[in-house]
């Protein structure tokens, strides 16, 4: 399967955006062996990029790590970015989330999109009880500087990879946002993928 290509004429930040929904087609535990699927092919004009402060240096410090206390989640977060050749990059540790550091940051504009595997042949991942979250339970989110940025959950959705809805993730916002992104649905053992990812949307309190 061919590899996405950087299109031409579009800035880092739309890339940005279209090498996440990459990552949400890879980026989930499976009962195969743990290794990268192949990255899929993305369409170019999928939604616009977020206005996030990647491009802003120090107006926003990088997100280090995630704590949501209703499922028991404590994690250093790995970062994300794109391979050489232009795939997106998942998390090599199946216990860990990671920051797509190509969007946003807390305390900057646009999402803060975390990732993390549901599950691995050796059990349960980081992001194995996301759906248990309901609205109102906090997500807390410690930057580099040491600072702590509170979220509260509003929604939760799980849809399918197919039809993911990539502006209601990646989409530019002014707010201070965050997604947890996870994979959910049946297995597909031909795949080794998961069919659907279930989405958290939570917001600055």
């Amino acid at each position: 399967m061919r590899r996405a290509e950087r299109p031409r004429g579009t800035g880092p930040g739309r890339w940005s955006v279209l090498a996440g929904l990459v990552l949400l087609a890879t980026a989930c535990g499976t009962a195969a062996p743990p290794e990268p699927l192949p990255a899929a092919p993305v369409p170019v004009s999928a939604a616009p990029a977020a206005p996030g402060p990647a491009g802003e240096p120090g107006r926003a410090a990088e997100p280090a790590a995630v704590a949501v206390p209703a499922i028991g989640v404590r994690s250093d977060l790995l970062r994300l970015g794109l391979t050489p050749d232009g795939a997106a990059e998942v998390p090599a540790d199946f216990a860990r989330a990671g920051w797509f550091r190509e969007g946003g940051r807390p305390g900057g504009r646009g999402p803060t999109v975390l990732l993390g595997h549901v599950d691995s042949r050796d059990g349960p991942g980081v992001f194995y009880r996301l759906r248990d979250l309901r609205p109102g339970d906090a997500i807390e989110v410690t930057t580099a500087d040491g600072a702590l940025a509170r979220y509260a959950v509003e929604r939760t959705e799980q849809v399918p990879k197919d039809a993911f809805p990539t502006f209601a993730v990646f989409g530019a916002t002014p707010e201070d946002v965050l997604r947890l992104v996870t994979c959910a649905g049946e297995f597909d053992r031909g795949e080794r993928s998961y069919t659907d990812n279930l989405v958290v949307h939570a917001r600055r309190v």
